[in-house]
């Protein structure tokens, strides 16, 4: 199967070698491996023309963007300013992030997975990170949930669900939409990512905001909004977090912002949604 790859970068000199190294070495190479310099002020540039120079198919892109952080949109941009440039031959599209080191067989065994389920949209491995000398599963989300760091869709599953949304949540909607068209998902614990540089939960007013007018736009409804907002008060530890979600979701109905699926799409998410809910406080 023809794999393309997009990797958005910015300032990553200390990772990004890595990341290229564990793809070049892979059993079933890339056809076409995109790295998208976002507004780099290192030698991110450079690390990827070492490659380019070896590898016919690595290319470097780049791109000029603000520095104000906007979480989601930020990333999707870049994306799609590497997208743009490839052609349309491909059967996985993968967004990766540029600090993860793959297995080498990573890439034959994915496409293996694609192969043996017409029906499968979007497949991954998980994420490991270092902790104390020892490589430990990075448990931010439910096991059936595929990080956005390691994102690889079937290119009708891709098509069908429109894509990836330009917002902050993208990497949730993109799993809901694939259902709601019937494509299955598969997280393959067996497939082990080295993350190098873990996670962080740095939420600020504006991100907070931002994730509010998001749950607006993917139709969530303002009960469900306030949940997530307290849920996510309760991670961070961060109290404010809560008004900051029901405040983005306020001003985004107030200003009639664009929703990002149709009114069917919105009920499916619901309703799945609250049976996860009652699900988590009533288990089999």
């Amino acid at each position: 199967m023809k794999i393309y790859i997009v990797i958005p970068a910015h300032n990553e000199e200390e990772n990004l070698g890595k990341t290229l190294k564990s793809l070049v070495n892979q059993q079933l190479k890339p056809t076409q491996l995109i790295v998208v310099n976002d507004n780099s002020t290192d030698q991110t540039t450079n690390i990827v023309n070492d490659f380019v120079k070896h590898h016919s198919w690595i290319q470097l892109v780049h791109k000029k963007s603000s520095e104000e952080h906007l979480p989601g949109a930020k990333v999707v941009a870049a994306f799609y300013e590497g997208y743009k440039v490839l052609d349309q031959a491909y059967d996985i599209i993968c967004k990766f992030d540029a600090d993860m080191v793959f297995e080498e067989d990573y890439l034959k065994r994915l496409s293996q997975h694609f192969e043996n389920n017409p029906r499968l949209g979007m497949a991954a491995g998980q994420c490991f990170i270092q902790k104390n000398g020892q490589w430990v599963l990075e448990s931010l989300s439910k096991d059936d949930h595929i990080r956005g760091s390691l994102k690889a869709y079937r290119k009708a599953c891709f098509l069908e669900i429109g894509k990836i949304a330009e917002s902050i949540g993208w990497d949730t909607l993109d799993e809901w939409m694939a259902r709601y068209f019937k494509w299955d998902i598969l997280v393959d614990p067996s497939l082990k990512v080295k993350h190098l540089k873990p996670t962080g939960f740095k939420y600020s007013a504006g991100a907070g905001m931002l994730q509010g007018v998001a749950t607006y736009r993917m139709r969530m409804g303002i009960t469900l909004t306030a949940i997530m907002g307290l849920k996510r008060a309760w991670k961070t530890k961060q109290p404010l977090t809560f008004f900051h979600y029901l405040k983005g979701y306020s001003k985004a109905k107030k200003d009639k912002s664009t929703f990002l699926i149709d009114a069917a799409q919105g009920e499916f998410l619901r309703k799945n949604r609250w049976k996860g809910i009652w699900q988590r406080f009533h288990p089999k």
